[in-house]
């Protein structure tokens, strides 16, 4: 990869400088409080999320996140493009301190995630790609050149046995369910633990093949993962109608879903359960 396009680099960079807002906060302290739904956030969330805002102000390109007031519908209804922004997913792993969080900023266009952008400030990772661009991987220090970037391209094999990954945080009987039919079906099962959109590393690199999500999200929780997974031939499709999730809805809230790879999908879970 040799160029982006210019509101990609300006999001790339504005994702790396978040995190290191974010680090100064994970290392020297930081406070938190629930929110109405009884979520927390802290110091650092906000920071993140008016940082990251402002730098995208210069795409002229209007802004869904968690951090922020989100317009009503009935305006948002006439946007063409957005961007979906989490500036920091897995608050409840920042706030213990394993190290598992992320920033998510997606690129949506005409209700479809486009372009994703992951960023791990602990691992100094990024993870971005599309349709249009490939999917690529990088440390912080390779940022800026982008020709070493480590390109990553569909998988043709599961892992033996299968991995399926899920959240550290939030559990559901259902999901329970789901491992127990996997193991019904195709016998032994990994069964690992991760918070955030942490998790799409893990899928796009081939090292788990597949996450079910049982519980509630919102859209910028998997937009830039979405956008990263099916730029590998990869799906997350809603349980209930076996279709691709959409944004920019009425609802920000997520169905429940499930998350797969190519591998996962042309070997075992090509069935919607």
């Amino acid at each position: 990869m040799n160029t982006l396009p210019e509101i990609y680099s300006t999001a790339i960079k504005a994702a790396i400088d978040a995190s290191f807002v974010i680090m100064e906060y994970y290392e020297c302290g930081f406070s938190s409080e629930d929110k109405l739904d009884g979520s927390p956030v802290t110091e650092a969330d906000k920071a993140s999320s008016d940082f990251i805002n402002s730098k995208l102000q210069a795409t002229n390109i209007p802004i869904i996140g968690e951090e922020i007031i989100n317009l009503d519908y009935s305006i948002r209804k006439d946007w063409k493009e957005n961007w979906c922004v989490d500036p920091l997913d897995g608050t409840k792993e920042f706030i213990k301190k394993n190290g598992e969080f992320v920033i998510n900023i997606a690129h949506i266009y005409d209700g479809n995630p486009v372009f994703g952008i992951i960023v791990s400030p602990v691992q100094r990772k990024i993870l971005i790609g599309g349709k249009s661009t490939g999917v690529y991987i990088a440390s912080f220090d390779e940022h800026g050149q982008l020709g070493n970037w480590n390109q990553l391209h569909e998988l043709s094999e599961i892992n033996t046995p299968m991995v399926l990954i899920s959240s550290r945080s939030f559990h559901s009987p259902k999901t329970a369910e789901f491992v127990e039919q996997l193991r019904e079906q195709y016998g032994e099962i990994t069964y690992i633990e991760k918070g955030s959109a942490l998790k799409f590393f893990d899928l796009a690199e081939g090292k788990a093949d597949v996450y079910p999500r049982f519980a509630p999200t919102m859209e910028w929780d998997i937009a830039a993962g979405q956008a990263i997974l099916e730029a590998l031939g990869g799906t997350i499709v809603n349980v209930d109608t076996g279709k691709a999730l959409t944004y920019n809805k009425a609802d920000l809230h997520n169905p429940f879903f499930l998350a797969q790879n190519k591998a996962s999908i042309e070997h075992i879970l090509n069935q919607i359960v």
